[in-house]
């Protein structure tokens, strides 16, 4: 007897052994219930029908060789045989547009029931619910809310104390620090931290008119880093004036449409971060889109508390 065949006994036989010993000793085992009996008659013909492809196609591979005609090209003396498709496959690929369209269309069409459907109903309908219940908290209870849901969904980067973590993320209780200044000097930015795409030119494209309108030099934006970083105060107003001011106010507060805020955080700020995300000198920052309109003023409002 051919090995191949022998073989394709053992594994059966084994198979099956293995799924009497698993029925036999489950709950139930070998009864008259309908269920258990499906299940060994779909597992023995499983069974049996993977070993007969199995030995039909190795025993194939064994003796069978390719014939008819090789077509003109081929890639490293390996040619393609001009053999039309099995008539098989053709069959079976037509079928499976055929299920495809009717799964799509009557069996299971696009507007019907899904799970992800229904969360996504059920979130629009709780955002909706929470906005009208606590539209109108200002103030204090702003602030705390913020809190809540800074230590949901910021502290893992930031830490609980906001600080940052080593460096890890930015340290949410000064405004900005000397080294992201001067890596947006010299690389740009375009954040969208006025809620719309507004982009800062790189040092190539920053004038300091001061200097009679020369590009700004390395000794210039250590001056202005420190100087913003600082809350405006130290070396470096001149060149803020000169370069900076245009777009970013006298006092750092920012410019309608111009430029943002880069004094203190506020809560528009803030918003639009968790709206769009944001790049920087240590790395990228995701938006936020599981969080409403609510949670991020809320969250805006306790990080703004938290340098004033």
């Amino acid at each position: 007897m051919n090995k191949l065949y022998l073989w394709g006994i053992i594994i059966t036989v084994l198979m099956l052994l293995f799924t009497y010993i698993s029925v036999a000793g489950s709950e139930g085992g070998l009864n008259d219930d309908i269920v258990n009996m499906l299940a060994i008659t779909g597992a023995v013909a499983l069974v049996l029908i993977t070993v007969f492809v199995v030995i039909k196609y190795v025993r194939q591979m064994q003796v069978d060789s390719a014939t008819g005609d090789l077509a003109d090209e081929n890639w490293d003396g390996i040619g393609e045989y001009k053999n039309e498709v099995p008539t098989g496959w053709a069959i079976t690929f037509l079928l499976t547009m055929i299920w495809g369209m009717w799964y799509w269309t009557v069996g299971y069409p696009v507007n019907s029931y899904s799970q992800i459907g229904e969360y996504n109903e059920d979130t629009a309908a709780h955002n909706a619910k929470f906005e009208a219940q606590y539209k109108d908290i200002t103030g204090d209870r702003l602030v705390e809310m913020g809190e809540s849901v800074f230590l949901a969904e910021c502290k893992v980067c930031h830490g609980i104390n906001a600080d940052g973590i080593d460096g890890k993320a930015a340290n949410l209780n000064i405004r900005i620090d000397a080294s992201s200044v001067k890596h947006v000097i010299e690389n740009g930015s375009n954040n969208q931290l006025l809620g719309f795409a507004m982009p800062m030119p790189d040092r190539n494209g920053l004038m300091n008119a001061n200097a009679g309108y020369a590009p700004i030099t390395d000794a210039e934006i250590e001056k202005v880093s420190a100087y913003v970083a600082n809350g405006m105060t130290g070396e470096g107003a001149d060149v803020y004036a000169g370069t900076c001011a245009m777009c970013h106010g006298a006092d750092g507060t920012g410019v309608d449409s111009m430029g943002p805020n880069i004094k203190k955080f506020d809560t528009a700020l803030v918003t639009n971060v968790l709206n769009f995300g944001k790049k920087g000198s240590i790395g990228a920052m995701p938006k936020f889109e599981r969080l409403n309109a609510k949670q991020k003023e809320a969250v805006g409002a306790y990080i703004t508390s938290l340098s004033e």
